[in-house]
């Protein structure tokens, strides 16, 4: 039983399927590169700019195009600087397991830290922080339930009951896990964080680079706009300064955040489109 038939590994790996990564296209870069150039004109900092595009090209399997990305990112920067950039990115990799599930995570994430440069490498933190014990779950209980209420408000009781009567422990997972032990960052002095702006921008970016789920994409834009609501923005300062925040908040930024995704999504899979599942089987 452990031996596979010939035409058993090649339905696993039919082209249909599109069982592997993308390349990076070659204009992949300059589209990276706008992006920056575009939030920072509008007064927003780089774990802003950094984490769409990051969470963008997870979503789109691309890990070519991650490092693309952190060529872009980190040119002419101190050797300092893009340790932090690639811890960054690295960190919203993990975040992104909450909107596109566990296998691209660790597929991209694999392949981003072997093509990264040894240096940085080497500097790369090793220590793991998200250990629950009897010590920290009632905080990453908090953590979670402090941010479902910022994200829903008002309407997060309501939530929480109906995604309750899909399954009892949906609402429990969900905020526990991923808004407590994953979407919040926990108390550490290595790595980095991704605050409260940025990770409502790796939901839009990672809901909007998907496809198909625009309930979800429109709570988070909700999500994205209510940090200003109740100025827990001002928890993340280096997500940019106080007039990029509430532009990135409006209507105009919004707009541009959904489209930026839309082009990044457009150029690395070179019109096609997503690439969670698309096209039909050929059989």
């Amino acid at each position: 039983m452990s031996r596979l038939s010939s035409s058993l590994k090649a339905l696993i790996n039919a082209a249909h399927a599109r069982p592997g990564p993308i390349p990076a296209p070659r204009n992949v870069e300059a589209l990276y590169k706008t992006i920056e150039q575009e939030a920072t004109a509008h007064k927003l900092a780089r774990p802003s700019w950094l984490a769409l595009s990051t969470a963008a090209t997870m979503t789109m399997n691309s890990p070519d195009s991650m490092l693309a990305l952190f060529n872009s990112a980190s040119a002419s920067k101190p050797a300092s600087e893009g340790v932090a950039i690639a811890e960054l990115m690295r960190e919203v990799g993990l975040k992104c397991i909450g909107f596109n599930g566990v296998p691209r995570t660790i597929n991209m994430l694999n392949q981003f830290r072997a093509s990264l440069p040894p240096s940085v490498i080497e500097s790369l933190s090793t220590e793991p922080t998200r250990y629950p014990g009897p010590s920290n779950i009632e905080s990453i209980n908090s953590r979670g339930r402090a941010l479902w209420d910022s994200i829903y408000r008002p309407l997060e009781t309501k939530l929480e009951h109906k995604l309750a009567d899909a399954h009892p422990d949906l609402p429990v997972f969900i905020i526990s896990n991923e808004y407590g032990a994953l979407f919040t960052d926990p108390p550490r002095k290595t790595g980095a964080n991704v605050g409260r702006i940025t990770t409502s921008l790796v939901a839009v970016a990672c809901l909007r680079a998907q496809q198909g789920v625009g309930p979800q994409v429109l709570s988070h834009v909700y999500g994205l706009r209510k940090a200003w609501d109740d100025a827990s923005w001002k928890s993340e300062p280096e997500a940019g300064e106080e007039e990029g925040i509430k532009w990135l908040v409006s209507n105009e930024g919004c707009e541009w955040a959904l489209k930026k995704v839309d082009e990044v999504v457009e150029v690395l899979s070179g019109g096609q489109g997503t690439t969670f599942a698309p096209f039909k089987a050929k059989l």
